[in-house]
């Protein structure tokens, strides 16, 4: 495997496919799959407050204020380690990086950041279709309009913000590896994972 394999970042647009891109990863390919929301969803529930965008951008921003702008990827490397890591996994990917200084700490720890993209209506679809499925019901009820827009302000950081709120558009440009996820089955999202990392 490439070294640079062992360790991949996952980032892309709302409902692009990044869980089932870790999912493909770790069923077929060994390796170990982590969701960087799943520490926000936690945080949230002890907190006592709604899983919803708003509460987990606010609790990443705190914590990356706090700890480190990648801090995140480093929480994510521990909860591998703790896993087994590569004495028992062939590679670690994690999703979905949101801040410019998480695909920095992966390609510091020698990895590779995937974008993943697909049509917005598509993914908007995508969404509203497995929300329960994921849990996330309530979370994901909203608008078209309501989806684009929250995209937008994910992407695009607000003037004046500082360095720890959400920035999709600097993640995109520091991926290695980009991949389209229009399909309608995990055969030919996995086949596109198998071309665009070569596995």
């Amino acid at each position: 495997m490439n070294d640079k394999l062992k360790i991949i970042g996952l980032a892309g647009t709302n409902g692009a496919g990044k869980d089932a891109v870790g999912a493909i990863l770790a069923d077929r390919y060994g390796y170990f799959f982590f969701s960087l929301t799943e520490l926000f969803r936690i945080e949230c529930r002890r907190r006592g407050i709604e899983i919803k965008r708003e509460n987990t951008r606010m609790i990443s921003a705190e914590w990356r204020r706090e700890s480190g702008l990648a801090t995140l990827v480093d929480r994510s490397m521990e909860v591998f380690e703790q896993a087994g890591g590569f004495t028992k996994y062939k590679g670690f990917v994690m999703s979905s990086l949101r801040n410019p200084a998480e695909p920095d700490r992966v390609h510091e720890l020698g990895g590779s950041v995937l974008w993943i993209d697909a049509d917005p209506r598509l993914r908007y679809e995508r969404i509203q279709k497995n929300a329960a499925n994921r849990g996330r019901a309530g979370e994901d009820n909203k608008s078209f309009e309501q989806f684009l827009q929250e995209e937008q302000d994910e992407m695009h950081p607000p003037a004046g913000a500082d360095a720890a709120v959400l920035n999709g558009a600097a993640v995109k440009e520091r991926a290695d590896i980009f991949l389209m996820n229009n399909g309608d089955n995990l055969d030919s999202l996995d086949a596109e994972i198998a071309r665009a990392l070569g596995l």
